[in-house]
């Protein structure tokens, strides 16, 4: 099964596999169509497009030349001011070949690049203009410097809706003849949380096992926790119960093997569905986050999570 909704062989104008970006791709084909593009900033979530945008954009400029006029390069691994000053400089001096007057350099994951790198990469952008142009990918912009941001054309991507997912999700049941069906693309959607990429491995992972994918089969590759199986913990803990509450609780990380930060999301996803007053669960809500941080720097999740419950519990007697 494909594992990315870039296809390699080249078909033209694949703009339209990009899906829940509409006003992003549009200013993108636009400038693309007139071959010639600036420097630009593509910031937002994992496994929402950025990357596979930047690949059709390549293939749309230069066609069977792409990959001589292409130099692809991620920052987390290559994040240092001699990446700039070797790879960068020495692709960007160079002519490219083809009627496009101007190379390409991807930067995958950018705001990993040091403050170092950064600061030469902005003399770099400026130098070579003429022969290169820059394609950025980040999750966080805020760590772009602004220097860069400024020289950039800047698009914001955001997390899927259910009706993207579910468009990419159809496409592969029809390519890869999968039984799929509405109940079984809510359970990938809950499970991706609007990360096409996760969706579409998740998808893979269950397509391995049986090509009539169902909701259960996607629950077992998942292994998330069950909405109502945190509902039940809760219940016990809001009505005073904590004995019942962390022995729920511990048969669902022993037997499900579902982690703790897991366990937290869920929880917080389910405090707005108890009957307490809304004074109460934002109060519940800010411990849910104090605990998470804790989980985060490395405290045992299980300790972390009683204390939540116990929370809870006072919560439910009136005494939080």
């Amino acid at each position: 099964m494909a594992s990315s909704i870039w296809t390699e062989k080249y078909r033209p104008s694949k703009f339209f596999e990009i899906v829940g970006q509409d006003n992003s791709v549009k200013r993108v084909e636009a400038l693309t169509n007139s071959l010639n593009i600036p420097h630009m900033l593509f910031a937002g979530p994992a496994g929402i497009g950025k990357s596979t945008l930047a690949l059709i954009v390549v293939k749309e400029l230069y066609k069977e030349n792409w990959k001589e006029n292409y130099l692809e390069l991620n920052a987390s691994d290559e994040r240092g001011i001699n990446v700039v000053r070797e790879k960068v400089k020495n692709f960007a001096r160079t002519k490219s070949i083809g009627n496009v007057p101007f190379k390409i350099i991807f930067l995958d994951e950018a705001d990993a690049l040091t403050p170092e790198a950064q600061q030469a990469l902005r003399r770099t952008m400026e130098n070579y203009s003429a022969t290169c142009r820059f394609i950025m990918s980040c999750n966080y912009s805020s760590k772009i410097i602004d220097p860069i941001q400024s020289r950039c054309a800047i698009f914001r991507f955001k997390l899927l809706e259910k009706k993207d997912i579910e468009k990419v999700i159809i496409r592969i049941a029809e390519n890869e003849k999968l039984i799929i069906n509405p109940e079984t693309v809510e359970v990938l959607y809950e499970g991706c949380e609007g990360d096409c990429r996760r969706c579409i491995n998740i998808l893979q992972s269950t397509a391995s096992i049986s090509p009539s994918i169902t909701p259960e089969l996607v629950a077992t590759i998942i292994s998330n926790t069950k909405p109502r199986d945190i509902r039940v913990v809760l219940d016990y803990a809001i009505a005073g119960d904590f004995v019942n509450a962390k022995e729920k609780l511990l048969d669902i990380m022993l037997k499900e093997s579902i982690s703790g930060q897991d366990v937290i999301k869920a929880i917080q996803k389910e405090i707005w569905n108890l009957p307490v007053e809304p004074t109460i669960k934002v109060k519940l809500t800010e411990k849910t986050g104090e605990a998470e941080f804790r989980i985060v720097e490395g405290s045992d999740p299980f300790i972390q999570l009683q204390a939540l419950l116990a929370s809870f519990v006072l919560a439910g007697l009136g005494k939080e």
